[in-house]
């Protein structure tokens, strides 16, 4: 199984850091445009997911850089689901330019929480079913 979706971002004045490259902090950024965007495309957004109470905090991240990026340049955030998620999730990033050359690689991972109760939970059965049925279109 793997779903995958892609988004693009244009890169800030505000991303770079001094030397001129995006801010290695900021690729956590692109990561949340890339995750929020690909909710979205399967039709559901994070803020429906806090309207019916659930809350997905980071948990554990990884990036792995390979080439910079500039201010202006125009971003591809290819962003992967490769399973089912059960209490948590597992999201996997690829970053490419406008060369279509990778410069990073990533993933998180986030839980599922009840906010109410500050307890994890299992993904809901609506969420599993959302991520079944893209598969199986």
């Amino acid at each position: 199984m793997k779903l995958e979706f892609s988004t693009q971002v244009r890169v800030r004045y505000v991303d770079c850091d001094q030397s001129g490259f995006v801010y290695n902090g900021n690729y956590a950024t692109f990561y949340e445009v890339g995750r929020s965007e690909s909710l979205r495309q399967l039709g559901h957004t994070y803020k429906q997911m806090e309207d019916d109470g659930i809350v997905m905090p980071l948990v554990n991240q990884y990036s792995r850089f390979y080439k910079p990026a500039f201010y202006d340049n125009l971003l591809t955030v290819v962003t992967r689901i490769a399973e089912i998620p059960k209490a948590r999730i597992r999201f996997e990033y690829s970053i490419y330019n406008e060369k279509n050359e990778l410069i990073n690689e990533g993933y998180n991972e986030l839980i599922f929480l009840n906010p109410e109760k500050v307890r994890p939970m299992r993904a809901p059965e609506w969420f599993v079913n959302l991520l079944q049925n893209h598969l199986d279109s």
